[in-house]
């Protein structure tokens, strides 16, 4: 088994997710080039992680959906292998371990994406469940399918085989030197029994992995506390593309879930679909982020803020410049890594205010939005920022001081726009 890399410091995961650019077609090829990428000019800045979504296990995968009955790569099991057309280190049944391999030399961590339950393709060739007496088409539950990918039947948990099933596959996942396991299908519906058992599968498998739960929507605080129990990060929305409309949702999820951030685990608001994107993608085509440099400033400050995952989705290397620099700001990060006490405190008349406390104990942060469209001036008293007369501000995505009256803070933003400020005597 790959060795673990050391743990990192209390904070939500960081790092490239292939989704939003590469869809289920992702290739070995672009996963390195993106790594590689982000341990040269990211990692020093917190990112990594690097995530392998959807259908790595498809060698037919497209872009624009999942194809029904897709002739999955399935071991003797019916656990999932890389196809190796698109993952040639994993021919001759390597699996992702030489991939794996690759990315921790880069001083990263490697993750993937599965869905809930078993193949269907696994049911229909009765295969033996590992370690088991039990085969594939006794654990299944048939009436239990995802809407939106044909590809697995959910598991009986009735059946003793089915945490025998999980166990295999995360065990083997585990060999390989997976770190990250984003488990798709999970929460819309709240499956609590696959939740409970996928859990099960991480704990026993012998190595640290962080398991991230997918949709989200829809999904409820009255189950934070099985969340928390059993997951490291779960989304909190369906999927978030680059529109306005979608960023804009998120504010109200947002307030909800960020007083509960922290150690216990992270509401995650879903990929930053910045940079160059759609390449081949489930949604659009090949093009850089439609939402504009304020609106992307916004999408970034309330991630910040609200203290939720990052998962970048633009492909890293042909991406541009000014994208990287916003992924690179130390000090707008710091937020992220170093606040407590993160809240929404107003709303009213396109103005959105939220606080928070820096660890230290004397600095504080204020995040200024407008979902107005068009170019505002907003006069902010300095109480309601958590601001004190003789405090110090400096704009953090600008790098600049800002003057005050003492009273008021004076703050121009564009049309969706935000602005990051640490207050400190």
């Amino acid at each position: 088994m790959d060795r673990p890399l050391p743990a990192r410091p209390l904070r939500p995961p960081m790092g490239w997710n292939s989704w939003d650019c590469y869809g289920p077609t992702v290739t070995e090829q672009e996963v390195l080039a993106n790594a590689e990428f982000m341990a040269r000019r990211l990692l020093p800045y917190g990112w990594d992680t690097v995530v392998v979504d959807i259908q790595w296990y498809e060698p037919t995968a497209r872009a624009h959906g999942c194809n029904p009955d897709a002739p999955l790569v399935l071991d003797a099991y019916g656990r999932r292998l890389p196809a190796p057309n698109r993952f040639p280190s994993a021919a001759g049944g390597a699996g992702f371990a030489p991939l794996a391999r690759r990315v921790h030399e880069l001083g990263l961590r490697f993750g993937l994406h599965v869905m809930r339950g078993i193949p269907r393709r696994a049911v229909a060739a009765r295969l033996p469940v590992y370690g088991t007496e039990f085969t594939a088409d006794e654990i299944a539950d048939t009436a239990s399918v995802c809407p939106w990918n044909a590809d697995n039947y959910g598991l009986d948990h009735g059946r003793p085989g089915a945490q025998a099933y999980y166990d295999s596959q995360v065990a083997q996942f585990a060999a390989w030197g997976v770190d990250f396991v984003k488990a798709d299908d999970m929460l819309f519906p709240y499956h609590e029994r696959e939740i409970a058992a996928y859990a099960r599968a991480v704990e026993r498998c012998g190595r640290p992995v962080e398991l991230s739960l997918s949709p989200g929507t829809d999904v409820s605080l009255a189950r934070l506390e099985h969340l928390r129990e059993h997951a490291t990060m779960w989304r909190v929305c369906d999927d978030l593309w680059d529109r306005w409309a979608d960023v804009e949702a998120q504010f109200a999820r947002m307030a909800r879930w960020a007083p509960w951030q922290g150690e216990a685990g992270w509401a995650d608001a879903d990929m930053l679909p910045l940079g160059r994107i759609g390449i081949r993608a489930e949604r659009g085509t090949d093009r850089l982020c439609s939402l504009t440099r304020p609106e992307q400033i916004s999408l970034l400050t309330l991630r910040l803020i609200a203290r939720s995952p990052l998962m970048r989705g633009g492909d890293l290397p042909t991406s541009p410049p000014e994208t990287v620099e916003l992924l690179t700001n130390d000090e707008a990060l710091a937020v992220l890594w170093h606040s407590t006490g993160n809240r929404e405190v107003l709303r009213e008349n396109g103005l959105v205010l939220w606080t928070a406390r820096d660890t230290d104990g004397r600095t504080r942060y204020a995040a200024v939005f407008s979902l107005a469209g068009e170019p505002r001036r907003y006069e902010v008293p300095l109480g309601s920022a958590g601001a004190r007369p003789a405090d110090r501000i400096r704009e953090l995505w600008t790098h600049a001081d800002v003057p005050h009256d003492g009273r008021h803070l004076t703050v121009d933003l564009p049309a969706h726009g935000a602005a990051l400020f640490r207050l400190a005597p």
